[in-house]
Order: C-alpha cells, then sequence, then structure tokens
C-alpha cells in the first residue's frame, strides 16, 4: 500500500522496546532498596504484594490512568505508610524505580530502524508510559515526547493524537502512528484519522472487528524500507510531473 506519509508519531514500550523485562527490574530493584534503607516496608511487601498493591491503586484509581507516575508514588507512599515508614522516604524511592524504569533494552533491530525512520520524516514519541528519552539518551532522533501525563488524557483518546498532529504542523491524515498495541495504538490512531502501523513482533492476530491496520511489520526494519521505497517512488513521481 502506498500513500502520503510526512510526519511518524511512535509507541515506545513493546514497540521500540519490550517492558517486560523492564517490570521485573523494577519489581527486583526496588524491593532491594525498601530491604536497605526500610526493613519493614520491605517485609510486609515483597515483590509479589508490591506488584498486588500497585494492581490494587490502578484499579481504584482510574482518574490517574493517564498518570502512570502518579500511580507509582501513591503505591510507594501507601506500602511506606502501612508499614510505619518516613514519607521522607518516597521521593528517593520514587528514584530508585524511576532510574530503572529508564534502563531500557531495544528490540535488536530498532536503533537502526529509527534512526533510518527519523532521516526521512520528523518523529514523535506519543506513550500513555512515562519513560524519559533524554535519560534513556534517544531523544535526539525525536522531534518531541509528547506522554498522556503531559497531555491529561492516554491514548486511545483522540485529543492526544490530534495534539501531536499539531505540534508536528501535519494533518492527521498525512501521520502514521506507529505502535504495538491493536486499541491504544493502531485502532486510536485511525479512530482519530491518522494512519495506523501494527509493529506484531508476536505473530499475534489482528482482532479488532471494524478496522485493518494500513501497514503491519513484524519489526521496525519493516516500516523503514516501506518508508524507503513509498517516499522514493513520491519523489519519482513528482520530478515526472513537473
Amino acid at each position: 500500500m502506498k500513500f502520503p506519509v510526512l510526519a511518524i508519531t511512535l509507541d515506545l514500550d513493546d514497540t521500540l522496546w519490550p517492558f517486560a523485562p523492564i517490570g521485573a527490574r523494577i519489581d527486583q530493584v526496588l524491593f532491594d532498596w525498601m530491604r536497605e534503607h526500610s526493613p519493614a516496608t520491605a517485609a510486609m511487601y515483597p515483590v509479589a504484594a508490591m506488584r498486588e498493591l500497585r494492581e490494587r491503586s490502578f484499579r481504584d484509581n482510574p482518574h490517574l490512568h493517564f498518570d502512570l507516575s502518579a500511580l507509582r508514588r501513591l503505591t510507594i507512599q501507601e506500602a511506606l505508610e502501612n508499614s510505619g515508614a518516613s514519607l521522607d522516604l518516597l521521593e528517593p524511592a520514587y528514584e530508585v524505580f524511576y532510574a530503572a524504569r529508564n534502563q531500557v533494552e531495544c528490540y535488536p533491530d530498532a536503533l537502526d530502524a529509527l534512526a533510518r525512520i527519523a532521516a526521512r520524516v520528523p518523529v514523535a514519541a506519543l506513550s500513555n508510559g512515562n519513560a524519559d528519552l533524554e535519560r534513556i539518551g534517544l531523544a535526539h532522533h525525536f522531534s518531541f515526547q509528547l506522554g498522556a501525563r503531559e497531555h491529561g488524557a492516554a491514548k486511545p483518546e483522540a485529543s492526544i493524537f490530534h495534539a501531536a498532529c499539531t505540534r508536528l504542523g501535519v494533518a492527521p491524515a498525512q501521520v502514521l502512528h506507529v505502535g504495538d498495541h491493536v486499541e491504544m495504538d493502531v485502532a486510536g490512531a485511525m479512530a482519530a484519522g491518522l494512519r495506523g502501523c501494527w509493529i506484531n513482533r508476536e505473530a499475534a492476530t489482528w482482532n479488532h472487528p471494524q478496522l485493518q491496520p494500513d501497514l503491519q511489520f513484524d519489526t521496525l526494519t519493516g516500516l523503514a524500507d516501506w518508508l524507503d521505497a513509498n517516499l522514493d517512488a513520491t519523489d519519482a513521481d513528482e520530478s515526472r510531473s513537473t
């Protein structure tokens, strides 16, 4: 399929890097820190118990689902309070979490493909998560990073896609959103008037009842290859018409 792409919005977790190893490391690093700095908290909330507390905080606070940092702080605060620990530990504990959260290992194809894509069109990071591209060291590939917390609403809300398009200065129909999640990324973007590209690394089955992705690849390299061919063909068409 061939269509104009003047800019790209790109999901981060499970698109550029897998999140599962990050999540496991976060849980262990935070527990190890609590064991040293607040043994009572570590005793009351080993890894599994802290995970259950975090999941309950998520369920009980739907108004914060766009702000995962606030939810994480709320979880740590409750653990400290319930174990009789000082709330002076809240921000140091959060910083330990956040440092671990930004230790990512990109998929093998991702960095080279990202560089190729960013050399072709402006790329904006568009994420419901709380990764920090400056800390990670990838910000130079992106025009900007727009998170759900900053925007005040999370994907698949149309407003966050439209806000990114406005900042890019490109009409939604000429922006391609790229991500791994059927609903939050691809269907959400397409419902907002953008093009949608599904990065399907796990050979999953597309299950949306009404929409089909404009593009589908099992790596970002596939998208970079398509973009090269699509833009080269567009340039050739324009040359022939002049």
